[in-house]
Parts: structure tokens; C-alpha cells; sequence
């Protein structure tokens, strides 16, 4: 029996120009110490810009194709066992592989020194839709480390 409180999920909240929740989860993702008027300008401005120059006709495809492409399918967890540390590739769980694909987009946009926010948020969209950048080569490397521990694989429980 698990000595921990119920987890009671708190209703998800759309966000008011584009009423999507991957929008209002992003907003999240950037606000930082409660400033979530500039997280949504930041992101607004970033979709808006990532569109530029694209012919699909909704604004949100790019957004979804990019998150897409960024989410990770295994992941390696480390386990004790016996003494040993080994690191067991796990299945993600589809929230977790939404939520790391948008951290992974932020954090790079923020790596990205000398440019707003917005602009950088922009191309790492941007790139990711396209396959490529620093948050698919993450998904990437997160593949081979789980790819190269598959013999740890039986140690999951």
C-alpha cells in the first residue's frame, strides 16, 4: 500500500487564442517565476514566426509536427540492483514523451545565446519540424543509449 497522498489531476486549460493544449503547455514550459503574459508573447510571437514563409494553413501543423519529431519513444532509467547501477531502457509514457519534447525545445531555444527568445524558439521549431536541429539529435542519442543497453532490458519491473 503506498504511504503517498492521491494525485488528483487538475482540469488542463486550453490556452485563449489558439485553444490548444499543446499551446497552453508550452506557455508553461517558457514562463519562468509566474510571467506567463510574456511566456505568451514569447510563444505566440515564435508560432507566428515559424509560419513565416510556409504555405499550411493552420498555425499550429508546424508546432505539432515538431513536437512530434522531438519526442522520445525509450528512455534509460538507472536501477540498483545487486550493488550495480544499471541503465534499463523503459517505454515512455505518452504525457512524459509530450513534456520532454517541449523541454527539450525550450532549453535548446535558450542554449541558443545572442538571439530573443522568440526568434530562437522560432528556429528550433522550425528545425525540429524539419527533423533536424539539437532536440532531434537529442531524441537521437537518447535512442542509442537505450539502443546499446537493451541487454538490461529483463532488470524493468
Amino acid at each position: 500500500m503506498s504511504r503517498r497522498k492521491r494525485v488528483f489531476e487538475k482540469p488542463e486549460i486550453t490556452d485563449p487564442r489558439y485553444d490548444s493544449l499543446l499551446v497552453a503547455r508550452l506557455v508553461a514550459k517558457v514562463m519562468g517565476r509566474g510571467k506567463k503574459s510574456l511566456a505568451e508573447r514569447i510563444v505566440y510571437a515564435a508560432i507566428d514566426r515559424a509560419n513565416e514563409g510556409s504555405e499550411s494553413v493552420d498555425p499550429l501543423e508546424i508546432l505539432n509536427r515538431a513536437v512530434e519529431n522531438a519526442k522520445p519513444r525509450v528512455e534509460v532509467k538507472s536501477r540498483r540492483v545487486g550493488g550495480a547501477t544499471y541503465q534499463v531502457p523503459l517505454e515512455v509514457a505518452p504525457d512524459r514523451q509530450e513534456s520532454l519534447a517541449m523541454r527539450w525545445l525550450v532549453n535548446a531555444a535558450r542554449n541558443r545565446k545572442g538571439t530573443p527568445m522568440h526568434v530562437a524558439l522560432a528556429n528550433e521549431i522550425r528545425d525540429a519540424s524539419s527533423n533536424q536541429g539539437s532536440v532531434v539529435r537529442k531524441r537521437d542519442e537518447t535512442h542509442k543509449m537505450a539502443q546499446a543497453n537493451r541487454a538490461f532490458a529483463h532488470f524493468r519491473w
